[in-house]
Formats: C-alpha cells, sequence, structure tokens
C-alpha cells in the first residue's frame, strides 16, 4: 500500500499575485545600490537659480525617496522641505531619524501622489520639487498625479527621466513605467494650459520649472470671448468702422457712483437705490439690470455691455435718450449699430489677439495709426465695469447685484432662461454654505485677483448678502474645487454668465485648476 501524502496535487496556480507598486518601492528601497544616486540632490542648485525662493519658504518634496533633494534644498537655500513618498523605507536612515525625532522640523508623509487629498497642509505653500517621479508612474495615472502635484504648490520644478531604468534589475521589475521624450511631457504640460516658466531637454531626461497658477496679471493676457475668434475679429472690424468715439483714460474723480449687476440681492435695495438716484447719484448698468431700471422709472443711467452675441439686444432695449452706452468691441456689430452714435463709446476687452488683430487691420484699411486703451479683468461683464469705470476715472464704486451665488433658487434678480438647469455646486466659505453655478464661482475668484491688482486705486462698497460680499466683510478665503461638493448635475451645455468673456481652465491664486 502506498504512503499516504497529504497536500494538493495537479497543475501550477494560472494566477500569479504581482507585488505592488508600493511594496515594489519598499524592496528595491532595501538595496543600497539603488540610494546611491539622488537626481533631487544634484539639482538642487538648478531649482534654486530657477525659483529664486525666499529663505524659510516650504517646499514639498513630491516623491522625496532618500531625502537628500530636500536636505540639500534647505543647505543650499534654507528651505523647509516636506518629504513625501509612498514607500515607508525610502528616507535615507540618518534622514528618516531625524524625521522621527523632530518631525515639525523634518516632516515626513507616506502617501501615493495619485491619492487625492493629499494628507500635509498646502495653505500658500509656493514651491514643489518632483526629481526623477514621473517616469515611475503608470501611463494611465500620469495626468492625475500631474494634476494633483500641480494644485498642491504654486509652482513646481520637475526632472524627468526619458529612457528606460537600468536598476529594475536588482528586484526583477521595470521601474521607469511612461518613458516619453521632452516634447511629450511638454504637450502633458501645455494640456493642463500650465505656464512654462523654464524648461531644458538634455540626453536622458527633461527639465520643466511650471506653474498652473494664474494671477491676477495673467488673467489680462489670457481672456477671450465667448464667441469664436473669426466672429471676435469680425466684430470689432464692424465696430471700428461704425467711427464711434472709444473709450480712453480720466483724470481721477472723486464722485460717488452706483454700479447694478444681476445678481438676486438687487431687489433688496430697489428703495435704496432709488432714494439714490433721486439724489443725483449716476447709475451704471450691466446687462439685464438696464431692463430692471428701466421698469422701476430710473431711465438715466450708462449701460455696459461686453456680450458678443445678437440674441442679447434686449440688454439695450429699449434705446433711452438720456442713456449712455458703453460697448465692447466684440458685441455684435447690428447691436452696436443701433444705437445712437452720440450716446455710445467703444472699449476694448483686453489685449486678446484677435481684437488686437482687428485693431491693426482697421488701422491699415482706414490708414492711419490709433490709439487704443484695453480694458483688462475678469470673465464677466462686471469684473470688466470695474476696470472699465477706473478708466473713466471713478474710483468710489457702491456695487449692488453684484452676489455670485444663488439666493434660494433665483440666479438672478429677474428671468434670464439661458440661466436655468446650470450644474451647482454647494461650497462653505468662513462658516457659510452657498449655492454656486461654476461661473459664479470663478467669478468670486476672479474678483479675490482683481481686487488684489487696483486695491490701492479703487474703492468698492459691494451690498447685500452674497458670496462677495461676505468674502468681504470676512476676509474669508475660497475653499479649493477639490473641496466642494457637487450638488446635483444636469446634461445641459456648458455654462457661462451672460457677459461674453470666458477663461481657459487654469488655476487661480488661492483655488486648483478645474479641470482637477
Amino acid at each position: 500500500m502506498d504512503d499516504t501524502k497529504l497536500g494538493m496535487q495537479g497543475q501550477p496556480p494560472a494566477c500569479v499575485i504581482k507585488p505592488t507598486e508600493r511594496s515594489k518601492y519598499e524592496q528595491i528601497w532595501q538595496h543600497d545600490k539603488y540610494r546611491e544616486t539622488s537626481p533631487g540632490e544634484q539639482l538642487g542648485h538648478m531649482f534654486l537659480q530657477q525659483a529664486k525662493p525666499a529663505v524659510g519658504e516650504t517646499v514639498i518634496d513630491f516623491g522625496c525617496g532618500t531625502g537628500r533633494g530636500g536636505l540639500m534644498l534647505n543647505a543650499l537655500g534654507g528651505l523647509k522641505p516636506v518629504f513625501v513618498d509612498f514607500a515607508s523605507n525610502a528616507l535615507d536612515p540618518d534622514i528618516r531619524e531625524a524625521s522621527a525625532k523632530n518631525p515639525d522640523k523634518w516632516p515626513f508623509y507616506r502617501h501615493d501622489l495619485s491619492k487625492w487629498p493629499y494628507p500635509m497642509e498646502l495653505k500658500g505653500v509656493k514651491y514643489g520639487y518632483c526629481c526623477d517621479v514621473m517616469e515611475h508612474i503608470p501611463p494611465e495615472q500620469v495626468m492625475l498625479v500631474l494634476k494633483n502635484i500641480l494644485r498642491s504648490a504654486r509652482h513646481v520644478f520637475f526632472s524627468i527621466a526619458t529612457e528606460p531604468d537600468n536598476l529594475g534589475g536588482l528586484i526583477g521589475e521595470q521601474l521607469h513605467l511612461t518613458v516619453q521624450p521632452f516634447e511629450w511631457w511638454l504637450d502633458k504640460f501645455n494640456e493642463l494650459q500650465c505656464s512654462i516658466h523654464w524648461s531644458h531637454k538634455h540626453d536622458g531626461g527633461a527639465l520643466f520649472y511650471v506653474t498652473a497658477f494664474a494671477t491676477g496679471n495673467d488673467l489680462q493676457a489670457i481672456m477671450v470671448t465667448n464667441v469664436d475668434e473669426q466672429a471676435i475679429y469680425d466684430n470689432v472690424l464692424a465696430n471700428l468702422r461704425l467711427k464711434l468715439n472709444e473709450v480712453c483714460p480720466h483724470d481721477t474723480q472723486d464722485i460717488e457712483i452706483i454700479v447694478l449687476g444681476g445678481g438676486p440681492s438687487l431687489n433688496e435695495f430697489v428703495d435704496e437705490i432709488k432714494a439714490h438716484y433721486d439724489a443725483g447719484t449716476h447709475v451704471v448698468t450691466t446687462n439685464g439690470a438696464y431692463n430692471w431700471c428701466m421698469d422701476r422709472g430710473i431711465t438715466k443711467v450708462t449701460q455696459i455691455m461686453v456680450d458678443g452675441r445678437e440674441f442679447n439686444r434686449r440688454f439695450v432695449t429699449p434705446v433711452m435718450p438720456n442713456c449712455k452706452y458703453l460697448m465692447g468691441s466684440q458685441c455684435h456689430p447690428s447691436v452696436v449699430a443701433s444705437l445712437p452714435t452720440d450716446q455710445t463709446l467703444l472699449w476694448h476687452a483686453g489685449a486678446a489677439p484677435k481684437v488686437r488683430e482687428a485693431i491693426d487691420a482697421y488701422a491699415k484699411e482706414s490708414g492711419a495709426d490709433r490709439e487704443w486703451y484695453p480694458i483688462y479683468g475678469g470673465s464677466t461683464v462686471m469684473l470688466r465695469a470695474i476696470p472699465l469705470l477706473r478708466t473713466l476715472g471713478f474710483r468710489k464704486l457702491h456695487i449692488y447685484g453684484f452676489d455670485s451665488c444663488l439666493s434660494g433658487a433665483e440666479h438672478h434678480a429677474y428671468p434670464q432662461k439661458e440661466n436655468e438647469g446650470h450644474r451647482l455646486v454647494e461650497i462653505e466659505v468662513g462658516g457659510r454654505k452657498f449655492q454656486c453655478t461654476a461661473w459664479m464661482w470663478e467669478q468670486a475668484h476672479e474678483f479675490i485677483d482683481l481686487t488684489r491688482a487696483i486695491a490701492e486705486v479703487c474703492d468698492l462698497a459691494v451690498y447685500g448678502d452674497g458670496l462677495i460680499a461676505h468674502i468681504i466683510k470676512t476676509s474669508a478665503a475660497l475653499p479649493p474645487i477639490g473641496d466642494a461638493k457637487p450638488r446635483y448635475f444636469l446634461d445641459t451645455p456648458e455654462e457661462k454668465p451672460n457677459g461674453c468673456i470666458s477663461l481657459p481652465t487654469v488655476q487661480r491664486s488661492e483655488e486648483v485648476p478645474s479641470h482637477c
């Protein structure tokens, strides 16, 4: 009788459990040879040369590995490094020991860069350092990791290997999972609409110093209208041929004026606005606030429009003999031509290429060089009205109906069907919750940028209990987009305010990119 054999016999298992990415790197970090070279340590001087950070600034070392890169930034530039890596044993033993003894000075976070939110404090972090990390990210996660990193620090230095690794053989694994040339990585940063401060292509690698944040000044250069570029060109050229007088800078004056937006709080101040109007205070309206005033007997106003679409002729209908009309040059020419020439001034929204091209074409066509004064600002008519009025010399503005949030279910003080059914998000700011559409939220961020740019030359008072007034009263910061909670989503076209300028998807000074 054969001996009894315990156990199982048969074919080898068909399923092989592969090590996780984290365990793979925890294994490779056990090899001293893998620690011999630290790209971050070697490139510290180059980062400092490009970034020129102040002593004491925080720098996040994304995928810090040995930690010697962050240590070098501390030694050479006096920076405070924050170490992040998903392998618990990545830090060199002496740095690991220092972090354990003094975590406030040498903080280390074990975290997967593809997972949001990141565990460290991010508010106010200016600098990121990411050396020989991105080539280790699986291709399907590259954009996600880039977005997470770029939303965590305002300016990030990347060193990326562009050739296969030569040490994965230590554990029988391929470590460089995304091996792509310099141009491929450049395209990725451009897809995320980054500003490339500096870049360098070298044998076996690519260097980038970039930001996905935009400042108030950056906004000036990237404004485009919400009609296509050819329509912008055609509208501007047609309006220039009308030979209207154009806005030009005026001396500063201390006259106080009222500016009306279309937010729902406008209806709470009817008596107050009429009292000021009756007392002789001049009223400036934007978009549908013009008709709101006409309905309430406020018939001598200055109307500002910037929308390039013909159906918004309603915003200047009826034409009133005592009104002035400040029309953006990209407004539809049939709308502009319908207005009395002696009551109308043309102005140009920013230095958008098509606006500039149309102005140059008209100069050539008319045979005369001409001055023009671009009006910068944000993506809504109110955010252009403020700089426009400042250009005209008005620095004391009392603003009503500028909410940038809903009041109950109302998005405007009057019906505006094209704004119905837009996606809503709930955000908490300074202890209060607000319901906003995407464009309202963006407008609030842009308002913060705008006020920083004009704070010393313009006095603004915003009335009501909306998001904008709340930000001013409490000095509260808006949360990043990642912290907002979507309440519902409707299958609607991309929403835009009824004021013609829209921004590319870029990150604001205090928010994360909307593509994240």
